[in-house]
């Protein structure tokens, strides 16, 4: 086969769909019976929720989730404070007219994100192996021989390439032997699980404490359940029996209310923190990807989402390279990621020690958004203009609506996109679509079109990519993970880029 996936969680289903729909054959095995039964990873950040457009789940997400609660605070019953999460970055609300289609973090259990992504892979002719667990593998120059065991059998199955998508203790990566440099915060333990509870009204995350970290204890109201996510800090000598009635004791103790009941406890697991990254995402033929590659502080909802970025960065590259494109191409997962991982450990790492304070004056709030993270510099972002914009290649490419529609929708899908800004662009063109065949779906954007941003015009486009009007000419091409690939004003560099 040409992928095998190992871990059925975020990172292994995103990266499966994504396959799946280039027609490329992958198997997503895991060791589990079932796909993971609890909450965890609850946030999905914008950028998230525009791979989820692109990959056909978007609808179903929406539906069974909600955009994300405010924070309460309380002493005692009382009411401290009410805050958003725009509120508690100390940020505006993004600008949906600016390029940002789905500007709300929003809020669903995991649970219910991997069930969604499993259907759509399904859906899309995928397969999937619980029950499955990778016992061994070793790799030579053609492939990966992978040792599988089910019910007890050992099977040995063949495959072009191998991705250890399998968490935090990825058993792909200590088989590997990569360095997973950091720190482990070994005084401090957080326990997290899904109950019900009785006593509270409203749909907020409910901070039941003072907020001190060492004291930390919410309940986060879950969509579409009527069950809680609770969190609670402690010591990691201070880790009580994995009960709800423990869980009862440390919320009475921490909020001094005896009005709240928690019952039905239906998931709970100690989680102590890791904030580590590997010292590569590539040995070979085998990728690591997602919890396997980095591990994070909760804080700031980041890890989910920074894995499901990492698959769809590696999804198209593999595709492009089981489909005939130098190997090389693959190389540059570990150069893109590999810097994200690091910048965003540090976002993860200064909101965990923020702890639920505000902003300081001059702080700076961090992009737990994700939609500024970028691969300037990197070897897939090639600008030839003397005076690049505020967007350049390398960038993730912006929203906008033109006369052919709106920009995503035209994105949508696993082809290269080519923008032509100006009428003047239309040889140059029709002269990449002429030698790239469907790799390429091209559109030129027509200038003198006046409106504004709720009526299909291009002025947000010319606006939302900082290109004047007035100097029309500009080629932009997407990729297919919705980055800007090029920006030029001649064919040229965009045949060079697309003939690797």
């Amino acid at each position: 086969m040409p992928v095998l996936v190992v871990g059925a969680g975020p990172t292994g289903l995103t990266l499966g769909c994504d396959l799946a729909r280039r027609g490329i054959e992958c198997l997503v095995v895991d060791k589990a019976a079932a796909l993971f039964a609890g909450s965890r990873g609850k946030g999905l950040q914008p950028r998230t929720l525009e791979v989820f457009d692109d990959l056909g789940v978007l609808d179903a997400v929406l539906a069974a989730g909600a955009p994300f609660p405010s924070f309460r605070m309380y002493a005692g019953t009382q009411v401290r404070w009410t805050r958003t999460l725009h509120d508690m970055l100390g940020i505006a609300p993004l600008d949906r007219g600016r390029g940002v289609p789905y500007p709300d973090a929003w809020l669903l259990p995991q649970w219910r994100t991997d069930e969604v992504l499993r259907d759509r892979l399904l859906e899309l002719g995928g397969r999937i192996e619980m029950g499955t667990e990778l016992v061994d593998f070793d790799q030579d120059d053609a492939g990966v021989t992978a040792t599988l065991r089910r019910d007890g059998v050992l099977e040995r199955v063949r495959a072009r390439y191998l991705v250890g998508a399998d968490g935090g203790g990825s058993f792909v990566r200590k088989t590997l032997g990569v360095g997973f440099e950091g720190e482990t915060f070994e005084t401090e333990r957080t326990l997290i699980g899904d109950v019900r509870a009785e006593g509270l009204t409203g749909t907020y995350c409910h901070i039941l404490t003072t907020g001190d970290v060492r004291e930390r204890f919410s309940l986060w109201s879950m969509p579409g359940t009527d069950y809680y996510q609770f969190v609670a800090s402690m010591t990691a000598d201070g880790v009580p029996e994995l009960t709800v009635s423990a869980v009862q004791q440390i919320l009475d103790e921490r909020s001094g209310r005896s009005d709240i009941r928690l019952f039905d406890l239906d998931w709970i697991s100690v989680y102590r923190v890791n904030v580590r990254m590997v010292d590569r995402f590539r040995v070979g033929r085998v990728f690591l990807a997602g919890d396997a590659a980095h591990v994070h502080s909760s804080a700031g909802g980041q890890g989910l989402n920074t894995s499901i970025q990492d698959a769809y960065n590696l999804g198209w590259k593999l595709a492009a390279v089981l489909s005939g494109a130098p190997d090389g191409l693959l190389d540059t997962y570990d150069d893109e990621r590999f810097p994200i991982a690091a910048q965003v450990l540090d976002v993860t790492t200064h909101s965990h020690r923020r702890n639920f304070r505000s902003p300081e004056p001059g702080e700076g709030s961090p992009d737990i958004f994700q939609l500024k993270l970028d691969y300037r510099g990197g070897p897939l972002a090639v600008d030839m203009r003397d005076n690049p914009g505020a967007v350049r290649a390398g960038d993730r490419a912006p929203d906008a609506l033109c006369v052919q529609g709106r920009l995503f929708d035209l994105f949508r899908g696993p082809h290269f996109t080519l923008l032509g800004f100006g009428t003047d662009t239309a040889a140059s063109v029709a002269e990449v679509v002429r030698a790239q065949g469907v790799r390429v779906r091209a559109h030129v954007l027509e200038p003198d079109v006046a409106g504004d941003d709720t009526t299909p015009t291009v002025g947000s486009a010319f606006r939302n990519y900082d290109i004047d009007p007035a100097e029309p000419g500009t080629l932009v091409l997407i990729r297919p993970d919705g980055y800007i690939g090029v920006v030029a004003t001649d064919p040229a560099p965009i045949h060079d880029y697309l003939n690797w």
